[in-house]
């Protein structure tokens, strides 16, 4: 680091002209019923991570403000998405199938006006880097595109009768009714979108609430969600959770909750719903993902992809390594390494070129890991690298924490920030009881070449976690693959093709096998009288 961290907060005058933010965004509206409703009540102020300096002084940047809706609100979001469902009989979820494409496909058109836009509020709310935060727009439009075409290929494969055992059937996914969906302030965008959209598709409706920080970027979008779908398809509210989420699931109206975010809040909230076993959840929760580094292991490949793993977007992501195990026999040579590819990472504002660490969002995460540091270095560890640890306002520099042992609050917390704990080991079984005994089991990394003793490592977490990694980091893509979690960590499967699958239910169209009976079969197929029972087929 070759400045102390204050002086990376900006002046107004050195914010590149096309980044800056020069009035405060007052948002006062909220999407219900097909219709813009503007706010006459309190505002949340969105305050930026980025800090400014005033006359010697540094000031947190306003950006914007946002609805605080209440109960009343959010009630009427419901209603209005209970009405366009209309229990299956609403014009959206017995639209055909191309129909609701062309809806998803207007929007993306729309929503792909807005990348400047979405992309300089990514980088002002979260402090996303601007490389991260296009890639995360692009991606989200990719995401959208896998989308309607597994969901074309979903409906052809259901485009046929199947005859088994004198019985003549076709089975079509149908969906499941209303949806509220919340995402997370880590990707506003692309996670809360890898839910909305398959939710939408299948025809189900939406009350949408937006993070709790990377709000504002929904803006933007707000007029296009209006405008490409039918009146209370997609609904959008603001504001404090206990006082609009509450009251949703208090209604026992949600059919389909789907929520990015930890455990806690997931179980909070599920408990609120009368009747549990109608609520489906689709649910991606906390993570303690480990890297484990054998002693046989290419050390150079291991600390890059450690490190990215481990300090991508400040490791504020599910799927980073959030806790490193390093065999003593290369342990030394692997922090030597990890702490000199560490002092490269830049830090600075998230529009400077080539910066990789920016200020943290969530108020009060800089206490909390200065927290998580001193309990470590209290129960014996020592921050191992140059200025780790040190911090000013919101910004944190990575600290790298070695030793690090079970009694301490980072060896089974989630840091969910830019501390790095190293556990030393011996035995591989060391490694296996911490996956065995943890309350979370999304994925683990594994770097090594003996084969033998990799294959014994995955066979010990097949049962564990959701995804084993070899040589490389913890991650969600490509989105083809399945995203899930046991324990702690994840309820349902999300991929392209899964989340398909999770906002609907199979339904079936049975019949025996008679003459009599294909007659009226193939009267209602070849005269469409049935927008279900169909033999179309969309290219």
């Amino acid at each position: 680091m070759s400045q102390p961290l204050t002086e990376l907060f900006p002046t107004e005058d050195n914010i590149p002209e096309q980044f800056k933010i020069t009035q405060s965004i007052e948002q006062r509206e909220y999407l219900v019923g097909g219709e813009l409703k503007t706010w006459s009540g309190n505002l949340n102020p969105v305050l930026s991570p980025v800090y400014i300096k005033e006359g010697g002084k540094l000031k947190q940047k306003l950006i914007g403000s946002t609805p605080l809706l209440t109960s009343t609100e959010s009630l009427a979001a419901l209603d209005a998405a209970v009405k366009a469902y209309d229990l299956g009989h609403g014009v959206w979820p017995t639209k055909s199938v191309t129909d609701r494409i062309e809806h998803v496909e207007k929007f993306l058109v729309a929503m792909r006006s807005q990348r400047e836009e979405v992309v300089k509020l990514l980088m002002w709310e979260i402090a996303k880097t601007q490389k991260d935060a296009e890639k995360e727009f692009d991606r989200t439009c990719e995401y959208i595109v896998d989308t309607i075409k597994a969901y074309k290929e979903l409906d052809r494969n259901s485009a046929k009768l199947i005859e088994d055992q004198g019985f003549m059937a076709q089975i079509r996914r149908v969906p499941l009714g209303v949806s509220l969906c919340m995402g997370p302030y880590n990707y506003p965008l692309n996670e809360t979108f890898s839910t909305l959209i398959p939710a939408l598709i299948m025809g189900n409706t939406v009350v949408f609430k937006p993070a709790k920080y990377g709000v504002l970027l929904i803006r933007p979008l707000i007029e296009a969600f209006r405008d490409c779908f039918p009146a209370g398809v997609i609904n959008i509210i603001y504001g404090r959770g206990r006082e609009t989420v509450g009251a949703l699931m208090e209604s026992g109206k949600v059919d389909v909750f789907a929520f990015i975010g930890t455990n806690k809040g997931a179980n909070d909230l599920k408990k609120l719903h009368p009747k549990s076993h109608r609520l489906k959840a689709i649910l991606g929760l906390d993570a303690k993902n480990p890297g484990i580094i054998l002693p046989d292991a290419d050390i150079e490949n291991a600390v890059n992809e450690c490190i990215m793993g481990s300090l991508s977007f400040n490791g504020q992501r599910c799927t980073a390594l959030k806790i490193l195990f390093v065999h003593k026999s290369i342990v030394d040579v692997f922090i030597s390494k990890f702490n000199e590819g560490v002092k490269k990472l830049k830090p600075g504002m998230p529009w400077e070129p080539g910066v990789s660490l920016t200020p943290l969002p969530e108020p009060g995460k800089v206490e909390f890991l200065s927290d998580l540091v001193d309990d470590a270095k209290r129960n014996g560890a020592s921050v191992v690298n140059d200025n780790g640890g040190e911090f000013s306002e919101t910004f944190f520099y990575p600290a790298v924490l070695y030793p690090v042992n079970r009694n301490m609050k980072v060896y089974a917390e989630e840091q969910f920030g830019p501390v790095v704990p190293i556990v030393p080991f011996d035995e591989d079984d060391e490694a296996i009881q911490y996956v065995l005994n943890s309350n979370f089991g999304q994925q683990v990394s594994i770097f090594g070449m003996e084969s033998k003793r990799v294959a014994n490592l995955m066979d010990a977490f097949v049962n564990q976690v959701g995804r084993i990694n070899l040589n490389t980091q913890c991650q969600r893509g490509p989105d083809t693959f399945p995203f899930n979690g046991r324990k702690d960590s994840a309820e349902g499967t999300l991929s392209v093709a899964d989340a398909l699958r999770v906002f609907s239910i199979r339904t079936i169209v049975a019949t025996k096998s008679t003459d009599e009976n294909k007659q009226i079969i193939s009267n209602i197929i070849r005269n469409r009288e049935s927008a279900f029972l169909s033999t179309d087929y969309i290219f």
